[in-house]
């Protein structure tokens, strides 16, 4: 695409430089000098580029209009955005520009009041409006806007690249580079925007605004999608949540796609687990738990994940929501494992998994609060599907004992763990568990009969490829993530072995349900809470 406009290379004469971020100002600046490039400044930056002895004009010297308001208006003026604005070799504009002595100003090098990290820090309402910027992203647009003539820098990573055309092209920057710079800059101040707009929705509580806007920052490019002909990318939003973007990456190859979203899921499950309740370990296969436990230790807890399903678990996600010792680490290095990621991992274990250069370690000292509010978001055809993070936690729900039989108290413990759980299995899940660890899950089928079946055979699978002549599922309980429709699927699980149920009740069919459950001899549990995860 051509523009009219455009004109290939446009010398810089005039920089107007006003940044936070002081990052590389100097070296640049200097730069801008020796080429005899006049320098427009503001406030710090100006004081910055004083005491490094690089000449600097103050912009109120430049327009003729003091700096006041507490700094509120300082660049908000004609002679600066008509030197943005002002479109080259158009006559109606340079004589505008000549009448009024309003100079062109070619470069513009521009970051924005700290609004996200004020908000990160937990800043007062008051702080967090006096730090959105005004003339900064006015300035952005404009510049951006007059792109075939003035350059715009919004990332100090981009200062190389200015230095490097104007080596190039004796004093101008390349019509490609301002182009590019100009984009960045409209997502810049749109990113900014969007900052403020989705704090501000949360300070008056308003869940479902007339207007989402959602933006990140690029954390990585990805070598491709969920398959090589998709192109794909991991954003950053923000958010202060923790995990998967907040992971630091110890060792092995550069994380997928799939990676992240498979690595995503292990973190958002194994932060259900409190540390101070002991070690726990999941392991994830396609986005979906494949084994989960407790135990005394990471290795034990590792041994009971791992038994739950060790075919599904070659090649998974393992999390842990404790540090890894040496014998943990020899334990999951038996097998081969994609990505372990845990808050940290002991010297003696970072030693055993350096001995396998393809398995990826991360380390995110801190895990997500389950009970933290958020949103979570989805792409349909033509729209976003936006609600409220399932940030919903078995200990905070009123449990309901519908059968005649009360659960003992193992098979209680048994089944929070299994809800726990089954909240973190794509739907229709299943989960059969039994002292602490799953035997079997079933997950993402059609019906929630086809569920209770495969995760029954899983734990029939477990219990052979242990030498155990009886399935793991007798003796244990079942979790299911909605209510049972019909009671064939409780039957089922009663079948396998299960002698308790926990479900979020509410089917029309509840009272057949519980007749089934009673007839069987079972305690079942209703949770009055479901959790479907599609």
């Amino acid at each position: 695409m051509t523009d009219s406009n455009m004109t290939d290379n446009i010398k810089i004469k005039r920089a107007l430089i006003s940044v936070l971020n002081k990052a590389g100002l100097t070296d640049f600046a200097q730069d801008l000098h020796e080429r005899g490039i006049e320098i427009l400044s503001t406030g710090g930056t100006a004081k910055t580029l004083q005491d490094a002895s690089i000449p600097v004009i103050d912009v109120s010297e430049h327009t003729g209009f003091p700096e006041m308001m507490g700094g509120r208006l300082k660049t908000l003026h004609p002679v600066v955005h008509g030197g943005l604005l002002a479109v080259r070799g158009n006559a109606e504009h340079e004589a505008a520009a000549e009448a009024h002595n309003i100079p062109p100003i070619d470069l513009l090098i521009v970051n924005l009041y700290p609004f996200e990290q004020t908000v990160a820090r937990g800043g007062s309402f008051d702080e967090c409006i006096e730090n959105i910027d005004i003339g900064g992203p006015a300035m952005i647009r404009a510049a951006a806007k007059n792109h075939a003539a003035v350059t715009v820098v919004v990332d100090t990573d981009d200062y190389e690249a200015v230095i490097a055309d104007m080596q190039q092209y004796g004093g101008a920057i390349s019509s490609d580079l301002r182009r590019s710079l100009a984009a960045k800059a409209y997502a810049r101040t749109s990113h900014y925007d969007a900052a403020i707009s989705n704090w501000f929705a949360g300070q008056i509580d308003d869940q479902t605004p007339t207007y989402r806007a959602v933006a990140g920052k690029i954390g990585q490019s990805l070598r491709y999608g969920e398959n090589p002909h998709q192109k794909a990318a991991f954003y950053r939003t923000g958010d202060g949540r923790p995990g998967i973007a907040t992971a630091n990456q110890l060792q092995g190859k550069e994380l997928s796609y799939n990676n992240l979203n498979d690595t995503d899921a292990a973190l958002e499950l194994i932060c259900e687990f409190d540390q101070a309740a002991g070690p726990a370990v999941a392991i994830i296969k396609h986005a979906n738990p494949c084994g989960v436990a407790r135990g005394q230790t990471l290795t034990e807890a590792y041994q009971l994940a791992l038994r739950c399903d060790p075919v599904s678990a070659f090649g998974g996600i393992i999390a842990l929501n404790s540090w890894i010792d040496a014998e943990a680490a020899e334990e999951i290095t038996k097998i081969f494992t994609e990505i372990v990621v845990a808050p940290g991992v002991s010297e003696d274990a970072e030693r055993v998994f350096q001995s396998k250069k393809n398995l990826r370690l991360l380390v995110t000292p801190e895990l997500a609060d389950p009970r933290q509010a958020g949103m979570t978001i989805k792409s349909v055809a033509g729209g976003l599907l936006v609600q409220s993070r399932d940030n919903s936690v078995i200990d905070d729900l009123e449990l309901k004992v519908v059968t005649e039989r009360q659960p003992s108290e193992q098979e209680l413990a048994d089944l929070k763990f299994a809800f726990m759980v089954a909240k973190h299995v794509k739907s229709n899940a299943i989960v059969y568990a039994k002292d602490g660890a799953t035997v079997g899950v079933g997950a993402g089928q059609m019906s929630r009969l086809d569920s209770s079946r495969i995760a029954a055979r899983k734990a029939l699978d477990a219990a052979e490829a242990v030498g155990l002549d009886q399935s793991l599922a007798i003796g244990s309980v079942v979790a299911s993530d909605a209510f049972f429709p019909f009671a064939d699927g409780l039957l089922a699980a009663a079948e396998a072995g299960a002698t308790a149920i926990i479900q979020p009740g509410g089917s029309m069919r509840d009272d057949e349900v519980i007749k089934a459950a009673n007839d069987k001899g079972l305690a079942m549990i209703f949770t009055g809470t479901r959790h479907f995860r599609h």
